[in-house]
């Protein structure tokens, strides 16, 4: 199989092209840096720069990961403008380019985020859950429409939810480890917000399992079905690392160094993988501890 990738060179994208490589596939990047897909996502893989490079070569599927990291800087008029241009203009312009394309793929799985239900509370959600307005699900919402003009088209879109990464190397644990090694890690304002995590190679294998299976199409909440508050992961994590992990982060100190942005932590959503698991995938981590000690233990 033929396939277009955006974000390859992220954490999800270079995992990805790992497992993809091994299936067998062949993989084009679009990217910001080309010149680096080879040596961060494999030296099969090949970095384009503009999708004008690849007029007349035909792909059987698309992987649509893209997106400027949201929880790394203050959301200023100017960050939010570069969210929405690496997710929503980006996606607008893939599509674009795939409706002008004679061949078109059969199928582009497309990412999106839990922050698309905006603010959760204590309450299950699943896919058919209504989401609260608020900036997560404005850009989330918009991300998701401008993949969804991909149908007209006739490809089978598929649209990832992506909860919070557990992975070895990389992701929100690389800032979290330093702090609880030192002894400095605990619960985050109340601490009992729920995190929607998800260990890196369940990710990667829910994007294989929805490109290859026909029947699955829509969105998806990418994300274990056991998640748990922010205290019960920072006991979790102190635990993985044998630290203790009862410093708590007051709620005031987060909304005065970050703004807006500062309901990225303290805030969250206890998203469940309902349609993926009704349709029949199995996460390999379904909890917690697990996932934390493979993510320890591989470093």
């Amino acid at each position: 199989m033929n396939l277009l990738l955006t974000g390859g060179t992220g954490l999800i994208g270079r995992a990805l092209c790992k497992r993809l490589l091994a299936e067998g596939y062949r993989i084009t990047v679009w990217s910001r840096r080309p010149n680096e897909v080879p040596a961060l996502c494999g030296a099969a893989v090949r970095g384009v720069a503009d999708l004008s490079e690849l007029d007349g070569d035909t792909f059987d599927a698309v992987v649509n990961l893209a997106g400027a990291p949201i929880a790394d800087k203050p959301w200023t008029t100017k960050r939010k403008a570069e969210l929405w241009a690496s997710r929503v203009s980006l996606t607008e312009q893939l599509v674009q380019w795939l409706g002008a394309q004679s061949h078109k793929p059969a199928v582009m799985v497309s990412g999106s985020a839990v922050g698309w239900y905006g603010d959760g509370g204590g309450a299950e959600m699943t896919e058919r859950s209504p989401a609260k307005a608020e900036y997560t699900h404005t850009l989330c919402d918009a991300w998701e429409a401008a993949a969804k003009r991909v149908n007209s088209y006739g490809v089978r879109l598929c649209i990832m939810r992506t909860g919070l990464v557990v992975a070895a190397e990389g992701g929100f644990l690389a800032r979290l480890k330093p702090m609880y090694k030192l002894g400095l890690g605990g619960p985050i304002g109340g601490g009992e917000h729920y995190m929607p995590w998800v260990h890196l190679d369940d990710v990667v294998s829910l994007v294989v399992w929805l490109l290859q299976t026909p029947d699955c199409r829509g969105a998806y909440n990418a994300s274990a079905p056991n998640p748990v508050t922010n205290r019960e992961f920072a006991r979790a994590l102190g635990g993985a690392l044998n630290r203790p992990a009862v410093m708590p982060l007051p709620g005031f100190v987060l909304k005065l160094a970050l703004g807006e942005m500062s309901r990225l932590l303290l805030t969250g959503q206890r998203a469940l993988p309902a349609k993926a698991e009704a349709e029949g995938f199995t996460f390999t981590y379904q909890y917690l501890d697990k996932a934390l000690a493979a993510a320890v233990q591989s470093k």
